[in-house]
């Protein structure tokens, strides 16, 4: 009889903690994470805001030759985000050096103009 394999829930980054800090901070709306955006596949974005198909990826590990800058990895992350993107899903990808207060703000903005499409509800 095979065994079934547990699989703990991923702890979150150091980087998406800081990213969702900076939300909080700029008041961005709520946002899900996690989100499994894909009906066949298990790819996962780290965060999602539903109601403007955004989708928000962490890219960590880029200056230690992590997952996502060894081909294989490269190459998957191509596929998961061309596969998001043609299903409607805004994708934002956002690495070390762009976590920025700025930035994020930026971000913000754009997704509150979407709830709000006369003005932005954060000013």
């Amino acid at each position: 009889m095979p065994r079934l394999r547990y699989r703990a829930a991923r702890s979150p980054s150091r980087l998406e903690e800081h990213f969702l800090l900076l939300w909080k901070t700029v008041e961005g709306p709520p946002l899900q994470r996690e989100f499994r955006f894909h009906e066949t596949r298990k790819w996962r974005a780290d965060f999602a805001y539903l109601p403007g198909r955004v989708l928000i990826e962490i890219e960590g590990g880029i200056w230690v030759n992590g997952r996502h800058n060894r081909a294989a990895g490269f190459n998957a992350d191509l596929e998961k985000y061309l596969e998001a993107s043609l299903a409607g899903w805004r994708v934002f990808r956002f690495g070390p050096d762009q976590i920025t207060l700025e930035n994020v703000e930026r971000l913000a903005v754009l997704v509150a103009a979407a709830i709000n499409p006369r003005g932005c509800a954060l000013t």
